[in-house]
This record gives structure tokens, sequence and C-alpha cells, in this order.
């Protein structure tokens, strides 16, 4: 799996990294989206699938999915 985020369309909501905390995290400054793993371990594919799923502002891709 290969997690791709777009930072100028995040907004700030930190469902992402509420939901995988060890694939996301929020910016200090502006709250947006820091992406902390782009190949995360299968472990964690279904947490990052769910934060696709749960982000308001369709800011992180998954380029692989079919």
């Amino acid at each position: 799996m290969r997690v791709t985020v777009d930072r100028e369309r995040c907004a700030a909501a930190g469902m992402c990294a509420l939901t995988a905390p060890d694939v996301f995290d929020q910016d200090e400054e502006d709250g947006r989206v820091l992406l902390l793993d782009a190949d995360p371990p299968a472990a964690r594919h279904a947490k990052v699938r769910e934060a696709v799923t749960l982000c308001p502002a369709q800011a992180i891709g998954l380029p692989d999915r079919s």
C-alpha cells in the first residue's frame, strides 16, 4: 500500500491522525496532515483505508488502490 496526502486540500479535521496515528499526524502550526509512513505495513492497512473514508476533504490518496 502506498499512501499520499494533499496538504493543500487538507481541511485539518484530524480524523486521519485519530484513526491511524502511526501513519498520520497533524502539523502543530496549521493543523494540516503530516504523512508519517507512506508505505505502512499490512497490519495498518485497514486503519489507513478507514482514514481515507473519514477524510472530509478527500486529501488522502491510495494510488495503488483498485
